[in-house]
């Protein structure tokens, strides 16, 4: 029971964070918590608006300062609406595409690939008899130490 009411609340904060806020309704929380708006310029939204609602997109754009058509699309593609209507210049410049699912599939195989390998790199490296000088030196010093030990015996007697 716990773990459906969790997915509701989640359910429903995700469709509160996608909904739109509309400029002349949206409370400063409401406007400096969308992406791109922060706190200077809600204070200029909030105050252009005591003046009067804005009409449109272009008063919008007009009336608040450093809002000029590029910000205006991103905070359109963030949610933000002016009476209810997205910027119209949003859709006649689409946000940079991401990578189609194909390059992306591609890319975690090329990833997996590399994993593999530097997997397989590290076992082989773990089961590899050491190198002629290593092992040539350990036989001399195991020889060493088994030579001594006949004469610290008969030194002991």
């Amino acid at each position: 029971m716990f773990k459906k009411l969790l997915a509701f609340f989640a359910a429903m904060s995700l469709v509160a964070a996608f909904a739109a806020v509309d400029v002349n309704k949206a409370s400063e929380a409401e406007l400096d918590g969308l992406k791109g708006i922060g706190p200077v310029t809600t204070k200029l939204i909030v105050s252009e608006r005591k003046k009067g609602e804005f009409k449109n997109w272009e008063d919008f754009v007009t009336r608040v300062k450093g809002v000029g058509d590029k910000n205006a699309a991103k905070f359109s593609a963030e949610g933000l609406t002016v009476g209810g209507a997205s910027y119209p210049g949003a859709a006649a410049k689409p946000a940079k595409a991401d990578k189609p699912v194909t390059e992306k599939v591609k890319d975690a195989a090329v990833s997996a690939k590399d994993s593999v390998k530097e997997t397989a790199k590290d076992a082989k490296a773990a089961v590899m008899p050491k190198s002629d000088s290593k092992a040539k030196a350990e036989v001399k010093a195991d020889a060493k130490a088994d030579a001594a030990k006949p004469a610290a015996s008969a030194a002991k007697k």
